[in-house]
């Protein structure tokens, strides 16, 4: 592959997959990050694929550089979405406060309704 060949497929890719993630929701985004894991795992696929291509050094040392960022890529978005998805569970104070078997909306909701009790000064302090 020539390097204009190869400088053509890389711009069509990066304007196709802007104009894709152009147009995504915003309350779409923070599923997709989660899904594009699996995408981060085939550019990492792809870049040992290109560095076991390489026949220069300087073919060799771009393949290198390709593998360790697609692999930071890819094990920092599931960083990322581990972070995410810890926000979503309950902290262990609220989780003792509810009584066992208790929905946790429910349980989340009559504690504010407690809270709000307790602040206007008509419940014990």
């Amino acid at each position: 592959m020539t390097g204009m060949v190869a400088l053509y497929i890389f711009m069509l890719a990066a304007f196709t997959g802007y104009e894709v993630i152009a147009r995504v929701p915003v309350i779409l985004h923070t599923p997709l990050m989660s899904g594009s894991n699996f995408v981060h795992g085939i550019v990492l696929v792809g870049a040992m694929v290109a560095l076991g291509g390489a026949q220069t050094p300087l073919e060799k040392a771009i393949g290198f550089v390709g593998v360790l960022l697609a692999a930071g890529n890819a094990v920092g978005g599931y960083v990322v979405t581990e972070r995410m998805l810890e926000m979503f569970k309950a902290s262990g104070r609220a989780a003792q406060r509810r009584a066992p078997g208790q929905d946790a909306r429910a349980g989340s909701a009559a504690m504010d309704g407690q809270e709000r009790t307790r602040r206007a000064g008509k419940g014990p302090h």
